[in-house]
């Protein structure tokens, strides 16, 4: 089964709202947060500084999102922070604008109905790894019915230390909609901590760790309401289809995007109004202070005619801060294969 949050994520449809770095679950070695994340309390919608309630609505925007996904760090130590966050959205975009958060803890009723009543439609509880097995009868198994009771969606979202077949009976009970598996990862955050417990990555992938996957897939993998989220999954599907949401909503005419969901276009620092004595169509290109942006195909013909001297091939990511992936230099008697 996959959650209506996640079809939306599996789309590259999700902004990712970071609220609050700090968290007081403090003994968790598999924390993936970076150091540039933990302990703050700056907000980030996806890689963007926020400064300003319009920097979350541009954001959205800017990647045509179908929804947002809350996370920290711990949103429900922030509550008046999510809250406002959730209303912003909602009132923006509306209620099909779907909203899931991460949390590590329990929070209680007043929360449960604080979020609800802010817009939140799921809420993804993780507990702490040295509890699993022993939820039941606890505020754990409370919760996931709080929740529900105050028109929730509760789930599980849980790293894949370790299969626990606990989390299928709170499926079987009713008691939670879902349990989402994320494929167990190092990070820059926890690749000193994870090593010290003993696990390795992979050979044949950068994050992901040996001897985790199998195990969790033949006692859990087969259950309806069971998604494992792998490691490709989420670099190669979601991240990059992200990014083309991002690519095509932002796209000038001449602008091309890659399979990648990079923009390439070129640059030059001729004068515009060779463009126009050369009868360019103003659709092609656009005028910068200091030098024009243009069909990169059209500029590599120009200067192979001759028409320009020099100028180069420009590959960035499609985010707020525009970072370029790779420059082409073009000059005379040069061509170039940005586009195959």
């Amino acid at each position: 089964m996959i959650s209506e949050g996640c079809e939306q994520c599996a789309k590259g449809g999700k902004m990712v709202l970071f609220v609050y770095g700090y968290c007081d679950q403090r003994d968790c070695f598999y924390c993936p947060l970076g150091e540039n994340r933990k302990n703050v309390t700056d907000v980030y919608a996806n890689e963007r500084l926020v400064e300003d309630d319009e920097d979350v609505i541009t954001e959205a925007k800017r990647m045509d999102a179908l929804g947002t996904s809350i996370t920290g760090g711990e949103p429900q130590e922030a509550m008046g922070k999510t809250t406002r966050y959730l209303s912003l959205l909602k009132d923006e975009f509306g209620e099909d604008h779907h909203t899931h958060l991460y949390t590590g803890i329990t929070g209680g009723r007043e929360n449960m109905r604080r979020l609800s009543e802010a817009g939140l439609d799921e809420i993804r509880f993780h507990p702490p790894f040295e509890q699993w097995g022993d939820l039941h009868g606890t505020e754990w198994e409370d919760i996931l019915y709080i929740a529900r009771e105050e028109g929730l969606t509760p789930a599980f979202e849980i790293p894949g230390i370790r299969p626990e077949g606990e989390f299928l009976d709170f499926l079987d009970e009713g008691a939670a909609e879902f349990c989402n598996i994320n494929e167990f990862e190092m990070s820059d955050g926890n690749y000193r901590r994870m090593q010290e417990q003993g696990f390795e990555l992979k050979d044949d992938h950068m994050s992901a760790v040996e001897d985790t996957r199998e195990a969790i897939l033949d006692e859990m993998g087969d259950h309806e309401k069971v998604y494992f989220c792998t490691s490709v999954f989420k670099d190669a599907a979601q991240h990059r289809r992200r990014l083309k949401r991002m690519a095509r909503q932002i796209r000038r005419p001449f602008d091309e995007v890659t399979d990648d969901g990079t923009l390439v276009y070129g640059k030059t620092w001729a004068e515009p109004d060779r463009f126009e004595r050369l009868g360019v169509p103003e659709e092609f290109y656009t005028v910068k202070s200091d030098h024009v942006e243009v069909a990169w195909w059209l500029l590599e013909d120009m200067i192979e005619d001759g028409d320009l001297s020099e100028g180069e091939i420009v590959e960035q990511y499609p985010t707020y801060d525009g970072q370029v992936v790779e420059r082409t230099p073009l000059s005379a008697g040069t061509r170039t294969a940005a586009g195959d």
